[in-house]
């Protein structure tokens, strides 16, 4: 999932993606300990996408509270 596609996503929707693969990435990072991980590089794909999925979100709440405050006279 790329970056367009997580501002495509409203925010309740974004902090519900996010908790999926951070799901998804602690069970992988579990079974990599165990050896039975088929796919490895998985893990840094999700990773990714946390890093992306937060970023996201973090530019939201800043337009957010941007558009929140009122310009000093």
């Amino acid at each position: 999932m790329d970056a367009k596609a997580f501002r495509e996503l409203s925010a309740a929707e974004l902090e519900q993606k996010l908790h999926d693969i951070r799901d998804e990435l602690f069970k992988l990072k579990l079974r990599a300990s165990v050896g039975q991980l088929e796919n490895p590089a998985r893990i840094r794909q999700l990773r990714r996408q946390v890093a992306v999925g937060e970023t996201v979100q973090r530019e939201s709440s800043r337009k957010q509270t941007s558009t929140e405050v009122e310009p000093a006279p």
